[in-house]
């Protein structure tokens, strides 16, 4: 191997830039400094002192408090879930896995009200990196009652499903359906505009 290849085959590389992160052990813990700047992005833990660190935390937003934790759920040995706190209140509003076990994240579950309970799921179902179901608690009650969907995969939600009907109806894609194409339908042309 030269000195110029970039694999990283042990320790840490948590930007995936191949370049193996800086890292510093203390007891159970290993501190990573991924960016190199002598400040830890990141923090592996041997909880059960085997050599092999079982919880990662890491701080994604730069910081200084890790609010993300990345977690083996089905104890495969592969990280398949983050846990992140995106308000800085110290819980858990946002769950991402990769509940298909392709190393891709697939399922987005958020609390956007903080009340502690899951509102709104985003699901990626072809892995292609868009979201094509996406499911919203938008009364508090526990139940999706506002369900989108993109049944013919051209990226846009085309189907909606409400289950309460005094909810006030949300049309994912605004404005007047016989609109030109590219624009949504609520431009309204004045002056030289309407001449063309």
């Amino acid at each position: 191997m030269s000195e110029f290849d970039t694999d990283v085959t042990d320790g840490f590389d948590l930007d995936g830039d191949g370049v193996a992160d800086d890292t510093t052990t203390a007891g159970d813990q290993t501190f990573i400094d991924a960016n190199h700047d002598g400040h830890a992005d990141g923090v592996a833990i041997d909880t059960d002192g085997d050599g092999v660190a079982d919880e990662l935390h890491l701080d994604t937003d730069g910081d200084g408090s890790f609010e993300t934790e990345v977690v083996d759920s089905d104890g495969d040995g592969v990280a398949d879930t983050l846990l992140s706190d995106t308000s800085g209140d110290g819980t858990v509003d946002q769950v991402m896995s990769d509940t298909t076990g392709d190393g891709l994240i697939d399922t987005v579950a958020s609390d956007t009200t903080g009340d502690g309970a899951t509102d709104t799921v985003a699901v990626d179902s072809d892995a292609d990196g868009v979201v094509d179901h996406m499911e919203m608690d938008t009364d508090g009650d526990g139940d999706a009652n506002v369900v989108m969907s993109d049944t013919d995969g051209d990226g846009f939600m085309d189907s909606t499903e409400y289950s309460n009907p005094e909810q006030p109806q949300f049309d994912p894609n605004p404005g007047d359906p016989n609109a030109e194409a590219g624009s949504d339908g609520e431009f309204l042309p004045t002056g030289d505009e309407q001449a063309k």
